[in-house]
């Protein structure tokens, strides 16, 4: 293990563990409780398969469909959200905040084609 002199030199009781010095990461697209239902489904599918393949094939599709349809709302959202915090300024609208903006339609772009 190296020494790590920053963390020396920071007063007792005031060092961070590793998750505390992570940034946040992007928003989930989907709630953690939705993306979890459709997970159970497709690992239902998946298990049930031998026993029930047309089933488990069906059951696959429609947590398939279930899947998009809940990313295409959470997207549909976003970018409704997104396009009220910037269309309706006054032309003279802070470019700090316009920026802000771009950020957010570049970060779920790249993420979108990052799928």
């Amino acid at each position: 293990m190296m020494y790590d002199q920053t963390r020396a030199q920071q007063p007792a009781g005031q060092t961070r563990g590793p998750a505390e010095r992570r940034t946040p990461g992007p928003e989930p697209l989907l709630p953690p409780a939705e993306r979890d239902k459709i997970v159970l489904r497709l690992r239902h599918a998946l298990n049930t398969f031998a026993d029930t393949p047309r089933e488990a094939l069906e059951e696959a599709e429609s947590a398939y469909d279930e899947a998009t349809s809940q990313l295409m709302n959470a997207l549909a959202e976003r970018r409704s959200l997104l396009r009220a915090g910037w269309q309706d300024q006054a032309p003279g609208t802070q470019s700090d905040e316009l920026r802000h903006a771009l950020r957010q339609y570049r970060e779920i772009t790249q993420r979108l084609l990052q799928l």
